[in-house]
């Protein structure tokens, strides 16, 4: 019961930790191509609980609406629909639209926690990265979405219609890191207006993020 009492503790804490812990993993299991059954419901188990630790970021932060809480819950409930074999286009659009309005919320969430706050803690060093990292997820969403929408919205050495998720997910932090590393390239007007708008707020957020965290560190030595 103690360790349990800690564990929630440390989990109040940190959020933006067990976010980004959550997101390694899953990251980790979009190496394997299995799409077995019981890989489809350990990376769903996975969503969920990120899904659940988002909601935990949105409702410290000031962005707690009903509208934020409304796409984590549609996405659970979409992304379940998927699990047991509902595998409709119009449901995969609909379950991607609203992980990737999730996980832009949540990383509007933590923006506003780490510049309401005066001095730099180790949360906010967290959810620098979690943000990150949630911009990027939810780049490779809409990029999914799009390629839904729009067959041979990518394009790699195949010609099929529709890209791999992991490689979606290269492409997204590919762009968003401005190293342009991705052999993944988009082809229709749709994805070629999502990256140029990704590689916009990559940009941005990098030069934004690390002068804020170079002020609070200013900020809290001066106060010592």
């Amino acid at each position: 019961m103690q360790a349990f009492v800690n564990f929630w503790c440390t989990f109040k804490q940190l959020p933006s930790a067990w976010l980004l812990l959550l997101q390694s993993l899953m990251l980790v299991l979009a190496m394997f191509s299995s799409y077995s059954q019981s890989y489809r419901v350990v990376t769903w188990v996975l969503g969920v609980l990120a899904l659940l630790v988002i909601a935990k970021v949105i409702r410290q932060t000031p962005v707690f609406t009903f509208l934020g809480l409304s796409f984590v819950s549609l996405a659970v409930l979409f992304s379940s629909l998927i699990l047991v074999g509902i595998d409709q286009r119009w449901v995969q659009i609909l379950a991607h639209v609203f992980e990737a309005f999730a996980y832009f919320s949540a990383a509007y969430g933590l923006l506003r926690y780490m510049f309401e706050d005066r001095y730099l803690t180790l949360d906010e060093l967290f959810a620098a990265g979690a943000v990150f990292t949630l911009l990027a997820w939810g780049f490779a969403f809409l990029y999914s979405t799009c390629q839904l929408l729009i067959p041979h919205s990518f394009s790699l050495n195949s010609m099929a219609q529709q890209q791999q998720w992991l490689d979606l997910l290269f492409l997204s932090f590919s762009l968003q890191s401005a190293t342009g590393l991705s052999d993944l390239m988009p082809l229709s007007p749709l994805a070629r207006v999502l990256a140029i708008v990704q590689m916009f707020c990559g940009v941005m957020y990098l030069a934004v993020i690390v002068s804020r965290l170079i002020a609070l560190q200013y900020i809290g030595e001066r106060k010592i």
